[in-house]
């Protein structure tokens, strides 16, 4: 009788999940940022501490050990789809949204939890011959901007003049093009932190 239970609501709880997840057919890119003679022009976009950052490092975790055939590299930052979820193998996937700061950012694994006031887009990938493009149209939004960090790196944050930066001035911030840089459509990652 348990056992009847437990499969019954197996299929409930799989349509509960997040929709996020990558599977192997799935349009994947990676973005790059571009913006000429400034200090971001040509970094990779890299998810790290549930935010993206232009430098530094991406930040992705495996259970099996990073070493293992089991995992993705998890090198790179990868987006799937539109760019409103990241390309993971972890169950449920991961989400993107923009904070209620500003900063775009991604939800832990194994949680679809959002703050509330946040935004989840609308995020558009546009491929293209070469580079596609993404692009972040929520909140009258006029794409992305980088804002310094002390640790020099650059956060990524709707470009907005209300966002909560780093510096606390906005002016510190530098807008650029977010280039979709095609991939081959498999999980980059297994998950990232």
């Amino acid at each position: 009788m348990k056992l009847t239970l437990a499969s019954s609501l197996l299929p409930l709880l799989a349509a509960a999940a997040p929709s996020s997840k990558v599977t192997r057919d799935t349009a994947a890119f990676g973005v790059m940022s571009a913006r000429s003679g400034s200090p971001i022009h040509l970094l990779p976009l890299n998810a790290a501490g549930s935010a993206f950052y232009l430098g530094g490092e991406t930040e992705s975790y495996c259970p099996f050990g990073n070493s293992s055939a089991l995992c993705p590299p998890g090198t790179e930052t990868v987006f799937a789809g539109s760019g409103s979820g990241l390309s993971v193998e972890v169950p449920g996937g991961q989400e993107v949204y923009v904070n209620p700061s500003g900063a775009l950012s991604f939800t832990v694994p194994h949680s679809a939890y959002i703050p509330a006031g946040s935004s989840l887009g609308p995020f558009v990938y546009t491929p293209g011959t070469e580079f596609g493009s993404w692009t972040f149209n929520g909140w009258g939004a006029s794409g992305f901007m980088a804002c310094p960090t002390e640790d020099s790196k650059w956060q990524v944050f709707a470009a907005v003049s209300n966002a909560t930066v780093p510096s606390g001035n906005v002016d510190d911030c530098l807008g650029f093009d977010a280039l979709g840089v095609p991939t081959n459509g498999t999980a980059a990652a297994w998950e990232y932190l």
